[in-house]
């Protein structure tokens, strides 16, 4: 087996100057992890970095997609609601400000509480752009954390990327970039197998965590997932492979998460096309943080569990098991987890419409 089936980890960071360690050795740890907080995430995030914090996890990850973008998101329209003969909220404006009002409203409650950032898709929906967003969240994908293990791995390599990753308490956190059809593309591709060659050299590595936007191909997800693009399906597919021969050949585990799909589910890989190669991964989708609901896949009888027109995120325990040493539960959340300060801005009509209507099941 070529020495770069490895285990790779990579998280895009978003803590602001703040150089997290995992706990002791031996002491189990946890994280939090969901996606897709568009639509009606100003109100959703505050309730997960509320559950986060209360239960002491030590990072948050975001998988992807901020804003909507292509339009204005439905907290964005409530909070600037213009008065009486005021001129209509303008597109232009939104677009100003919709980062802005996602590093306000999503991101400040966290607070010290380190966030982590992964590019959706909705990330690129013109007139943004990639180079725009490295700009705007260079804080983030250029923190403490993620420029020391770039460093780490290569002295040299000054570039802020998109895509990297961060090791921690023998767990080799991995965040890819699939926001775009072109994705995963020559370059990222390398870096994924420089990552992992380098991962198979070393014993400290235990795990492996991958984390993107949206899945890799023929998952349950599949219509909705990067088998919507031919590179997508091709690179996918090499990197899911990657990740099973690093799993056969390393004995360690393997989880992949992701969102893109505005659900919950746990067996994601369990398809009948990943089941006929007799190689499913453990794997999650968690696009609950906000964005509008989609109708579960014809063939999500098949997971684990799966559950939609909800809100929550994945709450992850690390423990010193050889076997499986990361369990992730659902934790889903109410109307009432709000705090009383968002539910005081948004209005408890609106954030209850959030709850029910988005969109009506």
């Amino acid at each position: 087996m070529p020495l770069w089936f490895s285990a790779g980890l990579i998280i895009l960071s978003a803590s602001l100057g703040y150089s997290q360690t995992a706990s002791e050795a031996g002491t189990p740890w946890k994280f939090a992890v969901s996606g897709d907080s568009r639509n009606c995430g100003n109100v959703v995030m505050p309730a997960i970095a509320k559950a986060a914090i209360s239960n002491a996890a030590y990072f948050y990850w975001h998988l992807g997609d901020f804003r909507a973008i292509y339009r204005i998101d439905q907290d964005y329209a409530q909070e600037h609601k213009p008065a009486s003969r005021s001129p209509a909220i303008s597109i232009a404006d939104y677009l100003i400000n919709a980062w802005p009002d996602f590093i306000s409203n999503q991101l400040q409650p966290f607070g010290q509480l380190p966030v982590y950032l992964s590019l959706g898709n909705h990330e690129l929906i013109p007139p943004k752009t990639r180079d725009q967003l490295v700009v705007q969240f260079a804080d983030w994908l250029n923190s403490p954390t993620i420029r020391e293990q770039r460093l780490q791995d290569d002295p040299n390599d000054h570039t802020v990327r998109t895509y990297y990753h961060w090791i921690s308490d023998g767990i080799d956190f991995v965040t890819l970039d699939n926001s775009s059809d072109e994705q995963f593309d020559d370059g990222q591709m390398q870096w994924i197998r420089g990552v992992l060659n380098r991962d198979a050299a070393g014993a400290s590595v235990r795990a492996v965590v991958v984390g993107m936007h949206e899945a890799l191909p023929d998952s349950i997800s599949s219509d909705h997932s990067m088998n919507q693009f031919p590179r997508g399906t091709e690179s996918g597919r090499q990197v899911y492979q990657w990740l099973v021969d690093f799993r056969n050949s390393t004995k360690k585990p393997i989880y992949v998460l992701a969102s893109h799909s505005h659900f919950y589910m746990d067996g994601v890989f369990n398809s009948a096309a990943i089941r006929q190669r007799g190689d499913v991964l453990p794997g999650w989708i968690i696009g609950t943080a906000g964005a509008e609901r989609y109708p579960l896949p014809p063939e999500s009888g098949s997971a684990k569990a799966a559950l939609t027109h909800v809100y929550g995120y994945l709450l992850a325990t690390v423990t010193n098991a050889k076997e499986n040493p990361i369990t992730f539960e659902f934790k889903q959340l109410s109307e009432q987890d709000v705090p009383a300060t968002v539910l005081a801005r948004y209005t408890p009509a609106f954030v209850h419409d959030c709850w029910v209507n988005n969109p009506k099941p």
